[in-house]
């Protein structure tokens, strides 16, 4: 999210809340001594305290091997931290969001169908820098796809720990979250055609990201 199926929706979790964070690592200069850390970004993320809304645009799609699958409906929800929260001097700015919903999803496999679970508590970490990334992280196992017909099959993403999806991010109005072969951790059960051996997934989808406290204004993320 054949037989791959599965593990590429797993992707996918990855995907929405992601649109609500961003993370960006930026590296010393290049006479930096070998021992010398790398600094975090200063990220301001306005408005303060607006909600905002993250919307697929187009369609999310999660491939494994020759298998793709593709929702045509997802989105998520969260909130700018009210100020002084919505600054950091010297790193990412984290909040709360719900937990993605995927619907209207199709495969590759003609008789294979798939539904999308998620559940538990998403955080994501919004930062500024030269190219501003975005890291949405999910709870352990809080992405679930369960696929039914020729292949019956359970996907489990984050199956052990939490895990991080990464997306790049651009101001605009609205600002966009692109998620660009992001992978994630997945665990495949099931019978025969169901891809057990998987240990990763990739999710591909650009979500657009709205101001639904004022629609007038835009979400953006800047020094």
């Amino acid at each position: 999210m054949a037989q791959h199926l599965p593990r590429t929706v797993l992707t996918a979790s990855a995907g929405i809340a992601a649109a609500l964070g961003l993370t960006l690592t930026v590296t010393g200069p290049a006479t930096a001594s070998p021992g010398a850390r790398t600094a975090a970004a200063s990220t301001t993320v306005t408005p303060a305290g607006h909600a905002f809304g993250a919307t697929l645009t187009g369609t999310a799609t999660f491939s494994a091997g020759s298998v793709t699958v593709t929702c045509s409906a997802s989105g998520a929800s969260g909130t700018v931290p009210t100020a002084p929260a919505n600054t950091n001097a010297a790193g990412p700015v984290s909040s709360a969001v719900s937990a993605p919903t995927y619907s209207s999803c199709t495969t590759s496999m003609p008789g294979v169908s798939a539904t999308v679970t998620t559940t538990g508590n998403w955080s994501v970490a919004m930062q500024n820098g030269p190219t501003v990334t975005a890291g949405l992280t999910m709870p352990t196992a809080g992405f679930v796809l369960k696929t039914s017909g020729l292949a019956s099959c359970t996907v489990t993403a984050a199956p052990t720990a939490a895990a991080t999806v990464n997306g790049t991010w651009t101001n605009g109005a609205p600002s966009t979250l692109k998620f660009t072969d992001a992978s994630v951790p997945v665990k495949v059960v099931g019978g025969f055609g169901c891809p057990t051996t998987a240990t990763t997934s990739k999710f591909n989808a650009t979500y657009k990201v709205t101001d639904t406290t004022d629609p007038t204004s835009a979400i953006t993320v800047t020094g």
